[in-house]
């Protein structure tokens, strides 16, 4: 693949381990050829790189397939899902999860990015409904905007939430931002 046609989120093999696109930056110099600087996230241990490349540089991209699954249970550090197909278990590591492991929570169905026969991500659902267990207590002031107040969720996520949101509450998060979506139910 030519490096003109690299994008963020694109998956890149560079000397056998497979890495992330995290951000693209295109610069023209004045004179000479184009340059691409990459900012590259090991799908592996987490590590970041920066390479720059010139126009015309060829790149290898990584062949990766989908699955659906599913989110089981988490044990120490390991994510473990289940293929929707097979029954099979796979896993992955919290530090490759990153924040999705917040907006994870039993039964929660996925897309399983693989490499072979190894899960090195999952694509979340674009919004989730989870339970507020811990609020702080709104305070009534005359302000023009909107006060927000932090919130702690049953997956141990902080996230600010308008102030008539209470423990109990479930709330719909987009897993895209971390944000507050609206109140899907109010505790009873």
């Amino acid at each position: 693949m030519e490096i003109e046609d690299v994008r963020k989120n694109t998956k890149l093999i560079i000397d056998g381990v497979i890495y992330n696109a995290e951000d693209v930056e295109f610069v023209k110099p004045g004179k000479g050829r184009a340059v691409y600087r990459l900012r590259l996230k090991s799908l592996r241990d987490g590590s970041v790189i920066e390479r720059t490349y010139r126009s015309g540089d060829k790149v290898d991209e990584a062949v990766l397939t989908t699955e659906d699954g599913q989110f089981l249970y988490h044990e120490g550090d390991q994510y473990v899902f289940m293929d929707a197909k097979t029954y099979e278990q796979r896993t992955i590591s919290e530090e490759l999860l990153g924040m999705k492991k917040y907006f994870l929570k039993e039964g929660t169905e996925v897309t399983m990015l693989m490499m072979g026969d190894e899960m090195i991500d999952v694509n979340l659902p674009i919004t989730v409904d989870l339970k507020v267990v811990e609020t702080e207590v709104a305070t009534k002031t005359a302000t023009i905007t909107p006060q927000m107040k932090t919130s702690v969720l049953e997956t141990g996520y902080r996230i600010d939430t308008p102030p008539f949101i209470r423990t109990g509450d479930i709330i719909k998060v987009d897993t895209r931002t971390g944000t507050y979506v609206e109140r899907v139910s109010a505790a009873k």
